[in-house]
């Protein structure tokens, strides 16, 4: 496996947290020459000086759980955990996130289990003239071999490719809201829960039909020097708590069925299922999530409310 994809494989579960892909700058705002004028709600979000994501509760006699939406991948120096985040958090006894990230030897061995192509064929040769021309101006621009990820499946190759953009603007993958939250899991002591494992969220992208990773692996191409800025657009919307707004970016450029019902309805499902069940327990949690599970129509909160459990919006 090529040096620069060991090291992104590390970060493929942060990628997790763009299940819905970004919105570009043409889903955001109309440039054509017949665009309606701007109005005051059409005025672009700005980031705040201090983040105040959105958080809510689902409470019994004995049990709370504080569901909190996360961003895997953030610049440094963003200010997020105060206020009822901080006071919440420090009132659980349990944090649980997606996934308890192993090390690195342990993560390239799982990439390499589902990621590499057990045909033989390479990536190249799976796509049409069209797409493969695209795909290898892309990586040229990119400053990578067009064989850079020829032995490997599409999907790993549009995880890939949409990192680098984010990392060369400056995103870092030590500055996501977990590993926050684990640093300070670890300083109390508190019990850490993974909804999943490494091999299930891979898997999540292994397991898709080749024909809906290759598409996946289009819209990547296409949309790639967009992608810091959706990125962006989304990390603002979190931090001033619009839900609304952030449901909206996130699921922008997502219309592939299969791939919204892998990567995010079909998880919020099982989430909701661990959610009753943990329901059942005394206890107090902190369970963090993807921020865009937790948006749009069939975000985690609506799910919970088909079983009777309602999350209450914690305003602050």
């Amino acid at each position: 496996m090529p040096r620069n994809c060991l090291f992104n494989a590390l970060l493929i579960p942060l990628y997790l947290s763009l299940t819905a892909c970004p919105a570009t700058k043409r889903d955001i705002a109309s440039t054509g020459s017949d665009a309606v004028p701007a109005t005051a709600d059409d005025v672009p979000a700005v980031m705040p000086d201090d983040a105040d994501p959105a958080l809510w509760v689902i409470r019994d006699e004995d049990t709370t759980i504080y569901l909190f939406g996360t961003v895997h991948i953030l610049k440094p120096g963003m200010t997020w955990f105060d206020e009822a985040v901080k006071d919440s958090f420090d009132a659980s006894d349990e944090l649980v996130i997606e996934m308890i990230k192993p090390g690195p030897a342990v993560m390239v061995k799982i990439v390499n289990d589902l990621a590499i192509d057990k045909t033989g064929i390479s990536l190249r040769d799976k796509l049409s003239a069209a797409v493969r021309a695209d795909y290898e101006a892309v990586l040229t621009r990119l400053n990578l071999p067009v064989a850079a990820f020829d032995p490997l499946d599409p999907w790993f190759a549009s995880v890939n490719i949409s990192l680098i953009p984010l990392m060369r603007n400056g995103y870092a993958a030590d500055q996501g809201v977990e590993d926050e939250l684990l640093a300070q899991a670890k300083t109390r002591a508190i019990t850490i829960t993974g909804l999943e494992t490494p091999e299930q969220q891979l898997g999540f992208f292994d397991n898709l039909p080749e024909e809906v990773q290759i598409r996946f692996l289009n819209f990547t191409v296409h949309t790639i020097d967009d992608a810091a800025y959706g990125m962006e657009q989304m990390v603002i919307e979190w931090a001033n708590a619009d839900v609304d707004a952030l449901g909206e970016l996130m699921n922008a450029g997502l219309d592939d069925k299969i791939l919204y019902e892998t990567l995010l309805v079909n998880r919020n499902i099982n989430w909701a299922e661990w959610v009753e069940q943990r329901m059942e327990q005394p206890g107090t949690i902190f369970l963090a999530v993807g921020a865009g599970h937790l948006a749009g129509d069939s975000s985690l909160q609506k799910v919970l409310a088909k079983k009777g459990l309602v999350a209450e919006r914690i305003e602050y």
